[in-house]
C-alpha cells in the first residue's frame, strides 16, 4: 500500500505514549513528476479525511473511538518546497476538522 493507492489507509493504530490514533500514508514517490505527486497526496489524505469524517475508522478500528486522530504522513523523499507549502495548508485546513496532519522522513528514529 502506499500513496498511489488512493482508496486505501495504509496502516492505523494507536500512539503508545500520547493515546491518539495514527493513520500512516507511506509516501515512496519522489519529487521528479510534482504536480502528479501533489495530487496523489491530495487525493490520499482526503480519503483518509473521509474515512476519519464518516465513522468508518471506528467501525473498522474500534479502538479509534474517543481518540484524537493524526495523519502521519511518511516520506522516502525530502518534500519539495512546494511540498511543504502544501502540507502546511493541509495542516491548517485538517485542523479545523479535528485532525492532525504530521510529515515525517521515513529513516526518522523513533526511539
Amino acid at each position: 500500500m502506499s500513496v498511489e493507492d488512493h482508496a486505501v489507509v495504509d496502516a492505523i493504530g494507536v500512539e503508545r505514549h500520547s493515546g491518539k490514533v495514527v493513520l500512516t500514508i507511506s509516501d515512496h514517490l519522489d519529487w521528479s513528476s510534482e504536480q502528479e505527486h501533489l495530487h496523489a497526496l491530495q487525493e490520499k489524505i482526503d480519503t483518509y479525511l473521509r474515512f476519519i469524517e464518516s465513522g468508518e475508522l471506528e467501525q473498522a478500528y474500534p479502538d479509534a473511538r474517543g481518540r484524537a486522530p493524526v495523519i502521519d504522513l511518511v516520506a522516502q523523499h525530502q518534500p519539495s518546497a512546494l511540498a511543504q507549502e502544501f502540507l502546511c495548508r493541509a495542516r491548517g485546513a485538517l485542523s479545523i476538522a479535528g485532525v492532525e496532519l504530521r510529515s515525517r522522513p521515513l529513516d526518522e528514529d523513533e526511539c
